[in-house]
Parts: C-alpha cells; sequence; structure tokens
C-alpha cells in the first residue's frame, strides 16, 4: 500500500469531530495512514442570522470544499443533511456510512405539559418549525443556532420550553439527556442520520479507499431522499422532510415526503412503496407528484417569502 496519508478536513465542533474520527479509525483499520486537519465554516462563525437569510446552501460545507479544491485537505466529512444536492465540480461523493438514528427529538426541561398549552419551543431549521406550527400552531418558535453544544448550552440559558434536535448528533457525541421525546411524527432532514464523505473526483488513491467504507443500502436511501430535495428545488433551507427505508422483507423501498409552508399552514405529504428495482426514480417522481398538487406554487411562495 502507497505511502500516501490522507488528510481529513472536517469543522472544528466536537460533532464534526467525532464524524471524522470515525473515518480515520475506519480507515486506519483498513491500513491507510491519516490526518486529520480541522477548520472553522462560515456556519458556525455567524451565529445571529437564521441560516436561510445566509442566502447560500452548503454554508457548513463552502469551507471544507475551498480547503480540498486548494489541496490542503484530500476528503472531507460531513453530516449528509448539511451538503447540498450539487456538488462542487471536481468534487464527488465517495462514502455514505451506514446510517444512524434518523428521528428528531424534542429536548425538554422534565415537564411536557406544555404541549397542551402554549409554549416556546427553539429550533433554527424551517423544515422543524414549519411541522411544528402544522401540529402545534398556537406554540411560539424561536431561531436556535451553533453547534449542538451551543444549542443545549442556550436551551438550558433561556426560558424556552424546548428545543428540537436531531437524534443522531446529540447520541454520538453522548449529549442526549434524560428529558427527551422521540418526534416519530416529524419527517426528518432528506440523509438525516447519515455521514457523507467527498474527494476530488480525480483522486484515485482516496476514491478507492473510502470506497470500501460506503454503506449500500444507506446510500441508496439518502440518494432518493436528496433526489426528492434537489427535484423539489429545495436547497438547504425550504421546509422538506424526506425519509427511506428498506422493507429486506418485501424487497421493497418504503418512501415518506412533505413539503410545508413556512408558517407550517399548508402541508402536501406523498408516501410510496416501489420495488427495490425502481429505486433511482423515486425521488424524482414523487416530488413530481407534489409539484403537480400544489408544490410549485408553494416552493414560489417559499422563495419569495425567503427573499424579503
Amino acid at each position: 500500500m502507497s505511502e500516501k496519508t490522507i488528510r481529513i478536513g472536517t469543522r472544528d465542533s466536537e460533532l464534526a469531530l467525532w464524524q471524522a474520527h470515525t473515518v480515520q479509525k475506519q480507515l486506519n483499520d483498513l491500513g491507510y495512514k491519516t490526518e486529520i486537519i480541522a477548520v472553522k465554516s462560515q456556519g458556525d462563525i455567524i451565529l445571529d442570522k437564521p441560516l436561510y437569510e445566509l442566502g447560500i446552501t452548503g454554508i457548513f460545507t463552502k469551507t471544507l470544499d475551498i480547503a480540498m479544491i486548494n489541496g490542503q485537505v484530500d476528503i472531507a466529512v460531513h453530516s449528509m443533511k448539511d451538503v447540498p444536492t450539487a456538488l462542487p465540480i471536481g468534487i464527488v461523493q465517495a462514502a455514505v456510512l451506514e446510517r444512524a438514528n434518523i428521528l428528531d427529538i424534542l429536548v425538554h426541561k422534565g415537564n411536557t405539559d406544555f404541549l397542551k398549552t402554549d409554549a416556546t419551543i427553539a429550533t433554527g431549521s424551517l423544515r422543524r418549525q414549519a411541522q411544528w406550527w402544522n401540529k402545534y400552531p398556537n406554540h411560539k418558535v424561536v431561531d436556535l443556532r451553533g453547534n449542538v453544544n451551543t444549542r443545549m448550552q442556550k436551551l438550558n440559558e433561556n426560558d424556552w420550553n424546548g428545543a428540537v434536535f436531531a437524534a443522531a448528533g446529540l447520541e454520538r457525541i453522548n449529549l442526549k439527556p434524560e428529558n427527551y421525546i422521540n418526534l416519530d411524527w416529524m419527517i426528518p432532514a432528506p440523509a438525516q442520520g447519515a455521514m457523507v464523505v467527498v474527494a476530488m473526483a480525480e483522486d484515485e488513491f482516496s476514491l478507492d479507499a473510502l470506497s470500501q467504507l460506503n454503506h449500500i443500502e444507506t446510500e441508496i436511501c439518502t440518494y432518493i431522499e436528496r433526489q426528492f430535495l434537489k427535484t423539489l428545488e429545495g436547497g438547504c433551507t425550504a421546509p422538506i422532510g424526506a425519509i427511506s427505508t428498506y422493507n429486506e422483507k418485501e424487497d421493497t423501498i418504503n418512501f415518506k415526503g412533505v413539503l410545508l409552508s413556512i408558517d407550517g399552514k399548508q402541508k402536501l405529504e406523498i408516501e410510496k412503496a416501489v420495488d427495490i428495482s425502481e429505486w433511482k426514480k423515486l425521488g424524482f417522481n414523487a416530488a413530481q407528484e407534489i409539484l403537480n398538487n400544489g408544490g410549485t406554487q408553494l416552493m414560489a411562495e417559499i422563495k419569495k417569502q425567503l427573499k424579503k
């Protein structure tokens, strides 16, 4: 095996470093030499604006994309839900690791009576906000930004009733508290719970190494969800949720997708089950159905609101 050291680029938050170390260990176990290089992204630095106001998708991935293109790192590890559906020219998806918990959870302060009355819930995600308002229209939702540690600290410091997190992120760094509720009614972000590793298209050494880490079932399911997102033209900001699961017994893929208005009042949902042989077009076809049933107008309205 070549003596080349694979330089792994990552954000410098605890969760991002956990993800990078996970990939590093798997590569080391295969006999590859690695080095971790951490960088700060704009999404981590600008914490006083909601993500959608920053006006670009890929705010958490851009800095690492530039580091790869400039040759400072060879590969980059991301939470797949943060990655834009169109990668920069020259960068390719090299491996999708086996998916963890897909659920969103509500972290609360020990009392959930507020679910029956008024409440203030924190989240920086339009998808979570819209689905929360769809179910609890009289609750107040406030913006919550920062890495998971920062967000957990802000929840403790404020008089909010609860905040919504991805279960996988909290579980990975042992931050999941006792006081939480699984939001199994909330459709997760496309590719939630999955990690992706990207590399330069011409870097055959890194691509070959990473191909050995790829989990095919997760790759297929996340492809479907991201294709649904891409076809709706959601970027990473519109209130879009999608989840697909493989049913081994039936050899089918089950898919659920949702598009909501920002205020949560409108909700367009789709559920489909197809034979595994039809997976490649599933996300596209599901999105087309949503678009044909009012989604085109709703997406136009969302874009108009986000430009204000």
